[in-house]
């Protein structure tokens, strides 16, 4: 909290201000009819709206006395490309194996610049307008200048990477030679170092699972620490890549990847469902984290509630936090929605009501999330110094009343739909519910369109069961 004072009010640039401010600092405070000041990109005074009203002359006002104010949501893993425009597409009675080489893969060879640019700006917008503001993308498919532009746009914070593996063969339009993919890693990490003040810039970003040689994975991690960077790739979804690893290594992947040198504090691993207990192990003594997608294990039939350990990892300290990868696997991208399963899932898979409460889910949607994208200095709580990330959300709707447990309501009851401002980096990227950076008319009908294109062009079939005439 910030002690009042007796000097005339300072300029700010945003007082943002409601019922409930949600800090998610080293307290867990929460502010009753509190607010937060901002000046240029950062947070510079939070506690009560009447103090800092008295200590502060802002050039806006943004809230007030029927609205909720928490940290931006961190979402880190997602795919912008590849899916958003086909989003649905996929018949969701697909296993893993089908899902990702006889749908996905063919889906995303066939986007060209504009529609992976609309794609990942179509993305962004969703994100934004339900409460994100800051993504780890789970590898842009090849367009990777496009997409930045487009990103940069939208004002929403973000670290990407182009699609990156070494050894499918197939489809043709993917394929790179050991070298070609290490060139491509280098040379993105170099060319988008960062954009528009550090809000946008390049991972070292994997495919993952089997499809890269031990010299990428290598180089993948080094060429990391050389840049001051994170490691993202999938592992251990389903089965697929423990039999893949044991049968090319004799060794489970997590295994394998330790005795390589991979594992981390700047790594985060999606998915990892299918490890066993010294796999768990490994991951804890090396500080990496691991990126739960909930809705995406629940549509593609991982087994996350019979044989998940996410339970375990968060008890062996593990980061974990909460991804809603791509939109043929869980078809939104609203990340108050996975919070709300991450909540719910083991407490029923378990029988133990007291597995992820509210509170901690929220705290990997948050905090965790800053922690596993390297970032938890700047973002992931209201607190001084901190980039000014901040969600406004409307309670004046059903769901939201009565507000008894500010808490509760965020995970159990709302989702992205009440979410009325968002602010990211002190600039508002979301107004009244609407993106204020793009024309978004104009973006709603463009996807429809590219959409239809590459369903068309993909030469995959309609495979909606009920007729449509």
């Amino acid at each position: 909290m910030n002690p009042p004072t007796e000097t005339s009010p300072q300029p700010c640039d945003l007082l943002v201000h409601g019922s409930h401010v949600v800090t998610m600092n080293a307290g867990r405070d929460v502010i009753r009819h509190g607010a937060v000041a901002v000046r240029g990109t950062e947070i510079v005074a939070v506690g009560k709206t009447d103090e800092l009203r008295r200590r502060f002359a802002p050039a806006r006002e943004v809230g007030g006395g029927h609205h909720v104010v928490t940290p931006g949501l961190v979402n880190t893993h997602i795919h912008v490309t590849g899916e958003p425009l086909t989003r649905g597409y996929v018949p969701d009675d697909t296993p893993f194996v089908e899902n990702v080489f006889e749908w996905l893969c063919p889906l995303y060879s066939v986007y060209d610049a504009a529609e992976e640019r609309t794609s990942a700006q179509l993305a962004a917008v969703e994100m934004l307008r339900s409460g994100t503001t800051t993504f780890l993308e789970a590898g842009t498919i090849r367009f990777l200048d496009e997409v930045v532009d487009g990103l940069v746009q939208t004002g929403i914070r973000a670290r990407v990477g182009q699609w990156v593996w070494d050894l499918p063969p197939e489809p043709g339009v993917y394929r790179q030679t050991t070298d070609q993919a290490i060139a491509h890693l280098a040379e993105q990490l170099d060319r988008h170092r960062s954009h528009a003040g550090g809000r946008v810039a390049a991972w070292s970003i994997l495919v993952g699972h089997t499809t890269c040689s031990d010299p990428l994975w290598r180089a993948a991690k080094a060429l990391a620490d050389q840049h001051g960077v994170g490691l993202s790739f999938h592992m251990s979804p389903a089965q697929l890549d423990p039999d893949g690893f044991i049968a090319e290594f004799g060794q489970r992947p997590m295994v394998h990847l330790a005795e390589l040198g991979v594992l981390d504090r700047n790594v985060a691993m999606t998915h990892v469902v299918r490890i066993d207990e010294q796999e768990l192990g490994l991951i804890a003594a090396s500080g990496a984290s691991v990126v739960h997608c909930p809705t995406t294990a629940l549509k593609v039939s991982y087994g996350v509630t019979q044989v998940g350990r996410f339970p375990e990892m968060v008890q062996r300290g593990i980061n974990v936090s909460i991804g809603t990868d791509g939109n043929n696997a869980s078809n939104y991208s609203d990340l108050m929605r996975a919070t709300y399963l991450v909540a719910g899932l083991f407490k029923d898979a378990r029988t133990d009501p007291q597995m992820f409460p509210a509170e901690t889910a929220l705290e990997m949607a948050t905090l965790g999330g800053a922690r596993t994208m390297l970032l938890d200095q700047q973002i992931g709580s209201l607190e001084v110094g901190k980039r000014a990330d901040l969600v406004v959300h409307d309670t004046d709707r059903p769901e939201w009343r009565p507000l008894l447990n500010v808490v509760n309501q965020l995970v159990w009851s709302a989702d992205g739909r009440s979410v009325d401002t968002v602010v990211v980096d002190g600039a508002v990227v979301v107004e009244h519910g609407h993106c204020t950076t793009v024309d978004e008319e104009r973006l709603w009908a463009d996807a429809q369109r590219m959409g239809e294109s590459i369903t068309a062009r993909s030469g995959l079939p309609d495979r909606a069961k009920f007729p449509t005439w």
